[in-house]
């Protein structure tokens, strides 16, 4: 069987902040089990892709180690807090914990994700574009986003960008992001935790800035903190230097993690 990311699977149903982190629990806890343990019934897709990685693995105790991007960094604690004792290590980088107040872009965002008539014409017009030959596709990310995308970066660009049901999924789930990240985070959780949480800033990030290293230093003192200096962004992972460089970071944490819970 054989399934196609970028195929609409639910039919145009949108998916909150909430419904991502409760669908990452499952996941995960799926794992680890072949009955259904959570509110809702797994999607088919969902089930497809737990039994293909217990294949791989072909063991259900290997433990869970959580790395989230941005608002996959909230997902990552979030999902931790469901599962806690099945979590060696979560790992959030370039993370999007709260909202910054100061963050001219973020408040463009929100207004924008916030109206309706506004998601759907953008939507519309990311589609029409979508149907466009896919040379031109690529010119149009080229220009529009970064010359120093990897070709990987600019053809996934291509495939998902240009389809209606993914940008409204997207300005949908960042409408429920803003409402989620006005709160405080979780600091409690966190100084529970903190042996097992590291967090990878960047200098120069309006959704992890340094005035959250600093907010984490004060509120959970004990916790692994990174700052990355080599002049990578926030989308890091469109590059193939910055994937490269955050990945022997990860590596690296993640190995010593299980040093340490060997000794």
């Amino acid at each position: 069987m054989k399934f196609s990311s970028c195929q609409n699977w639910e039919h145009g149903r949108l998916f909150s902040l909430q419904e991502q982190i409760d669908h990452k629990v499952t996941f995960c806890l799926l794992m680890r089990s072949e009955h259904t343990v959570c509110m809702k019934s797994p999607s088919k897709f969902m089930r497809f892709q737990v039994e293909l990685i217990k294949q791989e693995l072909q063991n259900n105790e290997v433990p869970i180690v959580l790395v989230g991007h941005s608002i996959g960094a909230y997902i990552s604690i979030e999902t931790f807090k469901g599962i806690p004792e099945k979590v060696l290590y979560c790992i959030g980088l370039y993370p999007f914990l709260a909202l910054n107040p100061q963050s001219r872009n973020q408040s463009i965002i929100g207004k924008i994700a916030k109206s309706p008539i506004v998601c759907v014409a953008l939507s519309s017009i990311a589609a029409l574009v979508g149907l466009l030959p896919l040379w031109a596709l690529r010119v149009i990310l080229r220009k529009s986003l970064s010359k120093t995308w990897s070709n990987s970066a600019v053809e996934a660009g291509c495939s998902h960008l240009g389809k209606y049901h993914t940008v409204r999924n997207i300005l949908f789930m960042a409408m429920t992001e803003f409402e989620k990240l006005s709160e405080t985070p979780d600091w409690a959780f966190m100084r529970e935790k903190q042996n097992k949480i590291a967090y990878l800033f960047g200098i120069d990030d309006h959704w992890g800035p340094l005035q959250m290293v600093e907010e984490i230093s004060r509120q959970v003192p004990d916790i692994a903190l990174s700052i990355e200096r080599e002049g990578h962004t926030h989308a890091f992972c469109c590059t193939e230097a910055g994937s490269t460089w955050v990945a022997h970071h990860v590596a690296s944490l993640i190995n010593n993690q299980i040093s340490r819970s060997i000794h």
